[in-house]
């Protein structure tokens, strides 16, 4: 049983911390893309649900509405949480400096696991928490003196974002019998509803909006696809320090891609964190499963027969 679970983490790890790589994308893509940020998440959701909708339609065949069903409140209120955070992501990159929004999301970790102690009473091994603290400080190397000054608005929705996926990493491992696939693929629907009416209602041309799809499909798409089955296999605030991984990789592409030469503090600081990710990953893998509190639970999931995310255990 405990090389199982030890086998579920690894697999875990593996797939949050691909997410991470998708999700890092989101720098280089706001930048190729010259659109407004309404147009631009709304073609986004349209790419990235279509995706997630044609996965799970090849998942589950003949059950596909069965697996929208099933998801129940749990997955609905996911969904309202994953599409808030996504337009929040994306607003406060274009109100705010990269450093304002990666700095407050460093603190995703020690939301995602406090809340994690105190409402199901999960516990990470110490390894995990030393290394938050490291990859903490790391995001702080990262950001420029003063950088948190004078973009209240941005850093107001980076923080919102931060909080809702903290909260949407919580249910996800309460509700961890039952897929949250389907709740990812709504969410994407969602973001492109909240945006239609301050969209732009012309259809972008063909260069355009082969972007667009790219920017969906891989950021959007592919992303949440990898999140949402990996999140529900470890604890949450691994989760949420392997996401951590995208404030390496984000200003890389962009380096990469549009010769913004990274600092010397960006180097060192994106260093400590993938470092951090790293060496947790690696430590906590060859130790027993976290311990949870013996404390009963209010969130405490409902025994459910896990018909439906048999596609998504490792093989």
């Amino acid at each position: 049983m405990q090389d199982g679970q030890l086998a579920q983490a690894r697999y875990g790890s593996l797939l949050v911390a691909a997410s991470a790589i998708a999700f890092s994308t989101t720098g280089y893509f706001t930048r190729l893309i010259r659109l407004d940020v309404p147009t631009l998440l709304f073609w986004q959701g349209i790419f990235g649900g279509l995706l997630m909708l044609g996965c799970i339609s090849l998942m589950y065949r003949g059950e596909t509405i069965t697996a929208f069903r099933t998801m129940g409140r749990s997955g609905i209120a996911i969904a309202i949480l994953m599409a808030f955070a996504t337009v929040c992501y994306v607003v406060a990159l274009r109100l705010t400096t990269v450093a304002d929004v990666m700095s407050i999301a460093a603190t995703g970790p020690f939301l995602s696991g406090g809340l994690a102690w105190l409402l199901i009473g999960e516990r990470e091994h110490w390894t995990t928490i030393v290394a938050s603290v490291f990859a903490l400080i790391g995001v702080v190397v990262m950001v420029e003196p003063g950088a948190l000054g004078g973009h209240i608005a941005g850093a107001a929705m980076a923080f919102a974002m931060t909080f809702s996926l903290a909260v949407m990493l919580v249910i996800m491992r309460v509700k961890k019998s039952v897929s949250m696939l389907p709740a990812s693929c709504l969410s994407a629907f969602l973001s492109s509803l909240m945006m239609w009416p301050a969209s732009s209602g012309a259809i972008p041309s063909g260069g355009l909006l082969g972007e667009l799809a790219l920017f969906g499909i891989v950021q959007f798409g592919l992303g949440q696809i990898l999140f949402t089955i990996g999140a529900r296999l470890i604890p949450a605030l691994r989760t949420s320090l392997l996401n951590r991984l995208q404030t390496v990789l984000g200003p890389m592409w962009v380096w990469l891609a549009f010769g913004e030469i990274p600092r010397i503090n960006t180097l060192v600081g994106g260093t400590l964190v993938l470092a951090s990710a790293i060496a947790a990953t690696l430590i906590t893998q060859s130790l027993r499963p976290p311990k949870t509190l013996p404390r009963p639970s209010p969130l405490a999931p409902k025994p459910l027969a896990p018909r439906l995310a048999r596609d998504e255990a490792p093989r």
